[in-house]
């Protein structure tokens, strides 16, 4: 019960952060979110073998951290939850892949191998990315900066709601948990019947609280648009923040960094 109360408060800190006064939150959210659709665009182009190219690209990420004082620590925990999906993905690879590519020493180390971790590497960057972009700009901002940018504005309005919602479900769903254990004593109320009428209740309270949301949100004047307290406008920080960012992606996207700094170490000690 604990543990699930505070993975909700933990969950809404996301938006917490969004609320800073660095010169990194007060840029306007489309050109966040162009940025970071470039760099993730960037970082899945890369063929399944490649890992050394996609390190120059942890720049993004922790730039974006030390620039919007974010918490790194929280971040990271948060990306470690989602490496057993990423894991699960590609824990198969070796088994399918045994072509030896690299050679270390003795050891040779198959494609399988190296596609594993070029997995793990690029859902660690790109989860990071998507994090960092709701951390130093918040949800509600980023589904308004695309929708600006072309998406549909039902669909924006829905993603909002999905994510909002999800505090909805989880709040009714720990104060049904709570419920369920103070009356309960040893073993009893942990039957599978009891946790399946639960999840009906649960759904049915969902609703009911749905809709009386829904209508104070139409009594406050909501008519299918979100109004941010920030008025934005696109300047020269914008574009250039853009600029930089997207120049240095394709550079990273073009030319394999480590492998060139790690040729030119290889030539000084001949």
């Amino acid at each position: 019960m604990a543990s699930l109360d505070g993975a909700l408060l933990d969950f809404k800190r996301l938006d917490q952060l969004a609320t800073g006064n660095t010169p990194l939150h007060r840029l306007d959210p489309r050109a966040k979110v162009l940025v970071v659709l470039v760099f993730i665009i960037s970082v899945i182009s890369f063929n399944r073998y490649e890992v050394s190219a996609l390190v120059p690209f942890f720049i993004f990420p922790l730039a974006m951290v030390s620039l919007g004082n974010l918490p790194a620590g929280y971040l990271a925990r948060k990306i470690a939850l989602l490496c057993p999906f990423a894991l699960m993905v590609g824990v198969f690879n070796p088994l399918f892949d045994r072509e030896i590519l690299v050679h270390l020493g003795p050891v040779g180390i198959s494609g399988g191998w190296i596609s594993f971790a070029s997995i793990i590497v690029r859902s660690v960057l790109t989860v990071g990315g998507a994090l960092v972009l709701v951390g130093v700009t918040g949800f509600t901002s980023v589904c308004s900066a695309l929708e600006r940018m072309g998406m549909p504005q039902t669909f924006a309005v829905q993603l909002l709601f999905l994510y909002r919602y999800i505090f909805v479900l989880t709040e009714e769903g720990a104060r049904m948990a709570r419920a369920r254990e103070l009356r309960s004593f040893g073993r009893r109320g942990m039957e599978v019947r009891v946790f399946g009428s639960l999840v009906g209740h649960l759904l049915l309270r969902t609703w009911e609280r749905a809709e009386r949301i829904h209508l104070a949100m139409l009594c406050r004047g909501f008519r299918g648009e979100f109004h941010l307290r920030r008025p934005y406008r696109f300047g020269v920080p914008e574009i250039l923040f853009i600029t930089g960012w997207t120049a240095l992606f394709i550079l990273f996207r073009l030319v394999n960094v480590p492998a060139l700094f790690g040729g030119w170490i290889m030539e000084m000690f001949r």
